[in-house]
């Protein structure tokens, strides 16, 4: 299959430490578990110029793949740990303040892959996960960010979860530094190496992050609340004429996916992008 015709789209690199710690924003009302102010790099996905499919985010989609190793299942703990750092246990949850907040509750959980807590941040393509991931990454104090960018390609953009089990959650499991193959969008081929040590908090960014073979191994998966119509029409926007025929394959390919493995129904919280920052509610839903 023909690879994308220059750099991948992506979205703009924000710096390491960027994510801001306050909220000028106005709170979300009840439910709202904290809000960020944005500043530096405009909120969206990696432009074009970085390796990547369209939107900067990772496909994801149906597909074989073993099951990742059992770990502990994070979601009631994310929930009941935001309700307590809320101060309101069992209930509704409390404004928390901003990323620094939220790290400190992901901190919190217990470990869900071997010694870590591993952290999905799954979306529609176009959604902002990259820059929110990256941030929520600095809040975090560095933590390792596995960009589903790196292990898809163009002959498989959904059939990418056993690669992700052996390379990634596998040794993760084992409390070793995980070492996998990096796809390179423009020359079609893995020829790059990528590494992610056993951190206190490892984020996995990407389309289908939270997906059913991935959640087992899962401490919280974080949905990014943009609407699909919104977060395509951006990503192919800023992507311009050139990736228009990618985008008709991935459109298709993610609504596939979404449709057959849905991962906001089972998100522990919803991110919305504000103008100025972001605002996380805990989902609809807690999972079992």
């Amino acid at each position: 299959m023909a690879g994308f015709p220059s750099p991948r789209p992506g979205g703009p690199a924000v710096p390491s430490g960027a994510a801001p710690l306050a909220a000028p924003v106005e709170p979300g009302g009840p439910g709202v578990v904290a809000t960020a102010a944005a500043s530096g790099a405009s909120v969206g996905d990696r432009p074009v110029g970085e390796a990547g499919p369209p939107g900067g985010d990772a496909p994801a989609g149906p597909g074989g793949g073993t099951e990742p190793s059992p770990g502990a299942t994070g979601g009631a703990r994310a929930a009941d740990a935001a309700s307590t750092a809320a101060g309101t246990p069992g209930g509704g949850l409390g404004e928390l303040g901003g990323l620094a907040e939220l790290a400190g509750l992901l901190g919190g959980l217990a470990p869900s892959c071997g010694p870590v807590r591993l952290v999905a941040v799954d979306g529609h393509a176009g959604s902002g996960k990259t820059v929110f991931s990256t941030r929520l990454a600095a809040a975090l104090g560095g933590a390792p960010v596995v960009r589903l960018d790196d292990l898809a390609s163009h002959a498989r953009l959904f059939d990418w979860t056993e690669r992700l089990e052996e390379q990634v959650l596998a040794p993760l499991a084992h409390g070793r530094t995980a070492r996998y193959e990096v796809y390179d969008w423009e020359r079609a081929a893995f020829t790059g190496r990528g590494e992610a040590r056993p951190a206190p908090v490892v984020l996995l960014e990407g389309v289908g992050a939270g997906r059913r073979v991935v959640r087992p191994s899962l401490a919280c998966l974080l949905w990014m609340g943009m609407p699909r119509g919104t977060a395509w029409e951006r990503g192919m926007r800023r992507d311009g004429p050139a990736l228009s025929g990618f985008w008709e394959r991935w459109t298709r390919a993610e609504r596939a996916h979404f449709a057959d493995d849905p991962s906001e129904p089972f998100a522990d919280f919803v991110v919305r992008e504000l103008p100025r920052g972001y605002e996380v509610r805990r989902g609809r839903t807690r999972r079992p």
